[in-house]
């Protein structure tokens, strides 16, 4: 194929691999976005299997949402030819990652390990198997996220559509019921994943092998050599939960991923000097440890195509300095607090919540850092079109015509913060944002660390109708341990907290309608909205844009200090 070529919507540019399936480096021409573009080969048209099992692939893919995942954006037929359209990552597999010894010590491999466990469990609760774990279905980004991925030869409980005896898998990684061809369980998966992290823990793999036959051998009846886990100074309760996950027969491994996670999330709180590598799991539990790796201060843009959406992109991190673990350790496992919140009625009548003085632990997993704040108080919900109005008429400003317990949106940052003045209030900063939205437990979405998608006001929550605002007041599954509602979607967020645009963000901005330049003012938004998935409400991501930006899905929510 003579790239670059359109296939539909989709230029493709850069082939990066393949076999049966191609995988090419891919813009969407309607979105402007980097996309990953899998197309089934023509050889494997012919195969009625492959086919089949490739549009399973694309299904399963689809219905995956989860923060260790990756993303599906579009998956169909063109002209014939099955394709899926995925999130184009930046970094490198885990098989890279090993054989370049860049996985971290020995916490920050416990960290890739458990967001590895978190996807598996996640994919286990939908009643999908995996069965090919391995170290290139598994990728590493700039920021230290995990991400699974290749669900091609996964299946459901209800559905096989393998031939009848054929053991399918990666042999390194096979299970002895695999290599024996009986029925499959979810118990595969955790064998593989204990044979991944064997091999994460010490860069060998436990089984080697010149043929199938001597692989499979060693499979169905030799033991792990535990001694390169004992060298390499593997605490004995990581080496227990290996040789349990990789045990011989199925009843004797352990009984689900929430399992594994609970043990590894123990381990390494131990290490981190948290007490026993038995203790109870906090919930909810903080997020993981992650590798450090070179950062890339990736920010999540906005593209045009007609009317001013939002397009999905891939959101990135703030790369923040990592402080003395010391000052972690008196963060990571802090609970947030029970019982009611204190709260005060501001100015309008409307409520704002206490967060109280001290330590909470910011930014992403793997560039954490704990901070202080003084207490503050926040708005219960973003300013509403009523809240609005009393404002405008009090200064003269047009009225909102939109419903009045709706946000209030189309504010630009500067508007923004002349109500907040007005309302004896200001804009929240990045940290107190931050800490509102995510609690004292480092908490990855404002309800936990699971990426609950019908929780928000976000794309691709079935349970709404698609591209609309909801009533501040609604969502109240989405609420924080405080009860602030709708920090996780419905409306971007305005915070207070100058930034200037790296280069592919202000490209995007430099255009008509804004012809945006790096001098002007720019700032974050956070939270997400009702026009981007689940990704976007992340609690430590944020949106770099120009002050002056107007946007249908943008509006804000204020805070008072205590002593204000």
């Amino acid at each position: 194929m003579q790239l670059p070529v359109l296939f539909g919507k989709y230029e493709l540019q850069k082939f990066l691999g393949g076999g049966m399936s191609q995988v090419y480096k891919a813009t969407d021409t309607v979105l402007g976005r980097t996309v990953a573009v899998k197309v089934l080969t023509d050889e494997g048209c012919r195969d009625d299997d492959i086919k089949k099992r490739f549009l399973l692939e694309a299904r399963m893919s689809g219905s995956m949402i989860h923060d260790n995942i990756i993303r599906i954006h579009d998956y169909g037929e063109i002209d014939g030819r099955p394709f899926i359209v995925m999130e184009f990552l930046v970094g490198e597999d885990l098989r890279h990652a090993i054989d370049g010894n860049r996985t971290g010590d020995l916490k920050q491999k416990l960290g890739i390990a458990i967001q590895m466990a978190r996807s598996l469990g996640f994919v286990h609760s939908k009643s999908i198997i995996h069965r090919d774990i391995k170290p290139e279905n598994v990728h590493i980004d700039e920021n230290g996220r995990v991400r699974l991925m290749d669900f091609g030869i996964a299946k459901t409980q209800n559905l096989n559509i393998t031939r009848e005896g054929f053991a399918i898998g990666t042999p390194y990684y096979m299970s002895p019921e695999q290599v024996l061809g009986k029925p499959v369980t979810g118990a595969v998966d955790i064998y593989a994943f204990g044979i991944l992290l064997y091999e994460l823990a010490t860069g060998l793999k436990p089984i080697m092998g010149e043929s199938v036959e001597s692989l499979f051998y060693q499979i169905l009846h030799q033991p792990l050599n535990m001694e390169p886990l004992q060298q390499v100074g593997v605490p004995e309760e990581f080496i227990n939960l290996i040789s349990r996950c990789a045990a011989k027969k199925p009843e004797e491994r352990p009984s689900s991923f929430e399992v594994v996670i609970s043990e590894l999330e123990a381990i390494l709180r131990k290490l981190a000097g948290g007490g026993s590598a038995r203790a109870p799991v906090p919930d909810p539990a903080p997020a993981p440890a992650a590798p450090t790796v070179p950062k890339k201060n990736l920010m999540p843009f906005f593209a045009v195509g007609g009317a001013l959406l939002l397009a999905a992109a891939t959101i990135g991190y703030v790369a923040i300095p990592e402080k003395k673990q010391d000052r972690k350790k008196d963060v990571i496992g802090k609970k947030d607090p029970v019982g009611p919140p204190e709260t005060i009625l501001d100015e309008q009548g409307g409520t704002m919540i206490l967060i109280p003085a001290g330590s909470f632990l910011s930014g992403p997993p793997g560039n954490s850092q704990a901070k202080n704040l003084p207490a503050f108080y926040i708005d219960r919900t973003e300013v509403s079109v009523e809240e609005w109005n009393k404002y405008a008429q009090a200064t003269g400003k047009p009225v909102r015509t939109e419903a009045a317990d709706l946000p209030v949106t189309n504010i630009t940052f500067d508007e923004a913060g002349e109500f907040a003045a007005w309302a004896k209030k200001r804009l929240p900063t990045a940290d107190e944002w931050e800490k509102a939205a995510r609690g004292n437990s480092g908490r990855t979405y404002p309800w936990g660390n699971e990426p609950e998608m019908e929780r928000a006001n976000v794309k691709g929550n079935t349970t709404l109708v698609p591209g609309r605002l909801q009533p501040v007041n609604a969502m109240p599954q989405s609420a924080t341990p405080n009860g602030i509602l709708n920090m996780a979607g419905n409306a971007w967020e305005w915070v207070s907290d100058d930034r200037k645009p790296l280069p592919e963000t202000l490209k995007v901005f430099s255009g008509p309608p804004w012809n945006a330049s790096a001098g002007e003012p720019w700032t974050a938004a956070r939270g997400g909205g009702f026009d981007y998935d689940i990704r976007a409400a992340v609690t430590y991501e944020f949106n770099t844009v120009p002050k002056r930006l107007k946007h249908p899905a943008f509006g804000f929510r204020c805070v008072r200090s205590v002593n204000q």
